[in-house]
């Protein structure tokens, strides 16, 4: 073979799924393989497996540790085994290593009869009845569990069924332990009846490869004996029960028991009688407790006894529901185990999770203990069996739960490949590539699985948040709509506990509206039962579901008439939660939308919520100004699109701010302010832009005697605008030819007034205040000036911050030409051809020195105000600013009169360091997110948080912090701006 050319065995086995195909070659050369090793079908076996590396390398050692060739003979003609074998080699480093150890177990692989295919307890029990000792069980739990997950990996077996034998091979591993520890104490055995309960998973026959089996102990005397004295040998038994499956040995360990879900737990006594676990249960018994006791299953130990136990507990299960705090705690309990996660593992947590494992068993078991007080149907302890019994009975929709039943399955036997692995207790979705290439392809995922399977994995963990919300609320709306006679209902107090416990502030209110909404037999009230167990969940993930849910009401009343309206919300999966989420995150969205709510329409359209730029608004409002009779009737048009483009502006803010199930939450700050700034600034333009052609068209027809513009200035030339800001602007005019000047501006100064007027005229649509002081001279000046006037002006008296104020100059309407000229005059000024000498300097830092002591509002919080506090909007837009005049006219790329863009460009010139220009661009981006917050939330404008608590926590959320993490917001906030202002102190003081 030529140098450096791969053998076309290498080829091969790269094309049969091997990553390390040069170690592959070498083991398929070893003599111990030479009998099998040209075989075709072993390399097709080999490249089926989940990883044929591992398959392969597990291979050889098995067959370095057999004395003759029978294995390799056997595995060459017999498919089954051949299948079954490397399978589990493939998918099990852990039984690979136990093959090894005992070269001759492969052998259990060999049989395929029926009784092999579906074994139950009797069948395992047959499997360790040779155990005498904890090492010999543990042998025989390896060879019978050997057995499960090569039927398992093969397809032979579903999940449902590899988690019911696992939990029949539990079974018959306590019996047989329970009779080593019989054996070893025969007295003690001889003094007590003792029963083994099987709990959780165990309980449920739905047990992993790997988990902890939970148990409750009950023992009683024999017959004519000592109670105390039986007790006290019960005990010893359960202990000794418990070490022979706990305790690690040369052959490893099988399983913890865990017995901390007795009475008590773990302070409480290993064994009761019967009689002290019912007296327990009556008086002391927590929620949780009673969650627990619905999988209890007796599965070892005295039959009777352990038979009298789940006869006496199960009533006091289903009679769990009606306790006080019953849904508060069961809530409590599903928040505790989330926040318990550690925040690196939240993402990867298969089982507690949010959309894991958990989420089902805690909505299926919590309508389980609702509504099985009076359906013994639902009273089964395995989560998919109650599922479907819950389905059938009506209290989850079939296709509900279908999809629950598929994503649990899937979540199921990715759970159990991770922990087949190794045989190692974990929920952690696994982070190597290498790891997720053997789980993805052990599910069936072959062309790319490490995508395929993160793909699959998100898809169907997101389908549990959502039918666990849908489930859970489900049962609210049973309770107020009436559907049924005879059907089992949530009482009001239960209801309202439950609204409660998910955040609602005024239960009471909530279920009138519920009420309203849903009860009847009409088609709307039918999709509104549809939709609103998704909607509360939505409102609940809030900080004021009560708002969204009576937002909700208000827009369903004005348009549930409307035939599209709730066909949107039902068939455009976004739309709903759009709509959910806009109207529980504050107050200004929801006023624009019930101003006008056909704007709801906006929340389902493909792209709906993508800001409409200003060269299509300016046409649509100009065209309606053409059309209207009269002035107030063409800017009431054009307020109405004004309003319509914040609430898309506003709507897209607040759900790219907390993401959707579809679409997790913008990271990009910066890119959520510039997009905001640049809606707002744009619409205002064109707002303008329309009532400038409508006041000029009332009065003058299609020309005004002398050409006219609008100079945006401060944050709307910087196309920085808030929901709240108001348009800071100078009005510059030119006669036209043979024009008096008189005239010229007699006719601009009534264009203004009657500009500013109809902006303001109060209608239902949010006014638009245009603000001129930053014109020369400032309130003193005249409010329109000639273009040769502020030449004029500039060139005798410009003071310093008038020069400086001109950076953010910006045409935004009127005339084009006689804008530009304007830019042309400001140039000059902005942009000095020496820069700034030091007595400039000196003076735009005394300005700003004095505008921090002079402007702060009295009692306010300096490191929290995010215009003039430390570190805020005004420290970093003065120190761009300062570097723009000093260096703007050698750096073209420093003239904009974007902060963002402007500081960008210092940085690339080098005049400032990298992290310094970080530090800065994170405290603008996040004062100016806080302003914004503050208007979305309080529907009014404000420079600092809210003292409000709901108000603040509001503001938490769309800045990303979730419940009862405002501290840390606010704690994050200084710690930003005290970066900031340390830079500020630097470049622009010279500190």
């Amino acid at each position: 073979m030529a140098p450096g050319r791969r053998s076309s065995t290498f080829t091969r086995l790269l094309r049969h799924g091997f990553t390390d195909a040069s170690t592959a070659e070498r083991l398929l050369a070893l003599p111990v393989l030479g009998p099998v090793r040209d075989d075709p079908v072993l390399l097709d076996a080999l490249g089926a497996t989940a990883d044929p590396d591992l398959a392969l390398r597990g291979l050889v050692r098995l067959a370095e540790s057999q004395a003759d060739g029978q294995l390799l003979g056997t595995l060459i003609g017999a498919k089954p085994l051949r299948d079954r074998l490397l399978s589990v080699l493939g998918a099990s480093e852990a039984l690979g290593d136990h093959l090894a150890r005992h070269p001759h177990d492969w052998r259990a692989l060999v049989t395929y009869e029926a009784a092999d295919l579906h074994p139950g307890v009797e069948e395992f029990e047959r499997g360790l009845a040779g155990a005498a000792d904890p090492v010999s069980l543990r042998v025989a739990y390896r060879r019978c569990l050997l057995a499960i997950a090569a039927r398992d990996v093969c397809g032979t077996i579903d999940v449902v069924e590899t988690a019911a034998e696992l939990a029949d091979l539990a079974t018959a591993t306590l019996r047989r332990a329970l009779g080593i520890a019989e054996a070893a104490a025969p007295g003690d055995a001889a003094a007590c009846r003792l029963a083994v309960i099987a709990m959780g998973k165990c309980g449920g026959r739905e047990l992993n490869y790997v988990s902890d089996v939970d148990v409750i102990f009950v023992g009683e005397a024999v017959e004519g004996g000592d109670e105390a004295k039986a007790l006290q040998a019960a005990t010893r038994l359960a202990s000794h029960v418990m070490r022979i499956c706990s305790e690690t040995t040369v052959e490893g360990s099988i399983w913890p028991v865990d017995a901390n879900l007795r009475p008590e737990g773990r302070n409480g006594p290993l064994v009761r009688t019967l009689s002290s676990h019912l007296a327990y249960y009556q008086r002391w018994a927590k929620t949780w407790e009673f969650q627990a006791l619905l999988k209890a299953r007796a599965v070892a130990g005295d039959a009777e006894l352990g038979a009298a136990y789940i006869d006496a507990v199960s009533p006091l299960v289903w009679q769990a529901a009606e306790r006080e705090n019953f849904v508060t705690d069961v809530q409590k309990m599903r928040r505790r185990v989330v926040d318990n996660i550690p925040v690196a593992q939240v993402d990867r947590e298969l089982k507690l999770g949010p959309g894991g494992l958990r989420d089902v068993e805690f909505a299926v078991q919590l309508l389980q203990l609702v509504h099985g007080r009076g359906d013994a149907a639902l009273r089964s302890g395995t989560t998919l069996d109650a599922l479907r019994a819950l389905a059938e009975g009506g209290y989850v929709g079939r296709v509900d739960a279908a999809q629950f039943d598929e994503a649990y399955r899937f979540l199921r036997v990715m759970e159990h490949r991770i922990q087949l692995y190794r045989l190692r207790r974990t929920h952690l979705v696994p982070e190597g590539e290498e790891d997720l290439r053997r789980l993805g392809r052990s599910l069936g995922m072959r062309i790319d699985p490490v995508a395929e399977l993160n793909r699959e994995w998100k898809r169907h963990a997101a389908v549990v948040r959502r039918l666990h919300e849908k489930l859970f609320y489900r049962p609210l709306l049973d309770a107020v709509a009436q559907l049924t006679p005879g059907e089992t209902r949530l009482s009001a107090k239960a209801a309202g506990q439950r609204l409660e416990a998910l955040g609602y502030a005024d239960p009471v209110a909530a279920l009138r509206h519920l009420e309203a909404l849903s009860s009847g037999v009409t088609r709307k009230a039918a999709i509104q039962r549809t939709l609103l167990p998704v909607l509360l969940g939505w409102f609940a993930d809030s900080a004021d579901p009560d708002a969204g849910l009576l937002g909700f009401r208000k827009v369903s009343d004005a348009l549930g008439k409307t035939p599209w309206y709730l066909r949107l919300l039902r068939d455009e999966g976004a739309a709903a939660e759009n709509l959910a989420r806009v109207l529980s995150a504050g107050r200004l969205a929801p006023d624009l939308l019930l101003r006008a709510p056909e704007a709801v329409a906006i929340l389902g359209a493909p792209e709906g919520l993508k800001p409409r730029r200003r060269d299509h608004l300016e046409p649509e409002i100009l065209a309606a100004v053409g059309r209207a009779d009269s002035a107030e009737q063409a800017v009431a048009v054009a307020r109405g699109v004004r309003r319509r483009e914040l609430f898309r502006t506003a709507a897209a803010d607040i759900i790219s701010s907390y993401g959707t199930e579809d679409r997790p939450a913008e990271v990009d700050s910066g890119a959520l302010v510039d997009r905001v700034g640049d809606a707002v600034t744009d619409l205002n333009a064109a707002t303008i832009a329309g009532a400038l052609r409508a006041a000029v068209r009332e009065q003058w027809g299609d020309t005004l005697p002398t050409r006219f513009a609008v100079i945006g200035m401060g944050r709307f030339g910087g196309h920085e605008q808030g929901y709240g800001s108001d348009a800071d602007v100078l009005f510059v005019h030119e006669p036209r030819e043979g024009v008096d000047e008189q005239e010229a501006a007699r006719a601009a100064n009534a264009v203004v007034a009657e500009m500013r007027r109809l902006l303001q005229l109060p209608t239902a649509d949010p006014p638009l205040l245009i603000d001129a002081d930053l014109r020369p001279e400032g309130k003193s000046g005249p409010l329109v000036r000639t273009l040769r006037s502020y030449e004029a002006y500039y060139r005798r008296w410009s003071l310093g911050w008038e020069s400086q104020a001109l950076l953010r100059a910006e045409p935004m309407a009127g005339d084009p030409d006689l804008g530009r000229r304007f830019i042309e005059l400001a140039d000059p000024l902005r942009y000095p051809a020496k820069g700034l000498d030091e007595a400039a300097v000196r003076e735009i830092r005394r300005l700003k020195a004095r505008m921090e002591n002079e402007r702060m509002p009295r009692g306010a919080d300096p490191t929290l105000h995010t215009k003039l506090g430390r570190g805020g909007l005004s420290d970093v837009e003065w120190t761009v600013q300062l570097m723009q005049m000093r260096h703007g006219h050698e750096v073209a790329e420093l003239r904009t009169t974007r902060t963002r863009r402007a500081l960008s460009a210092a940085r690339d010139a080098g005049l400032l360091t990298e992290q310094d220009a970080r530090t800065l661009d994170e405290a603008w981006v996040l004062a100016t997110r806080v302003r914004n917050a503050v208007m979305l939330v309080r529907g009014r404008a404000g420079d600092t948080f809210p003292s409000d608590g709901r108000e603040l926590a509001a503001v938490g959320r769309y800045l990303g912090y979730g419940p009862g993490h405002v501290g840390e917001m606010v704690d994050d906030y200084r710690r930003t701006t005290r970066r900031a202002r340390a830079v500020v102190e630097e470049l622009f003081y010279g500190a």
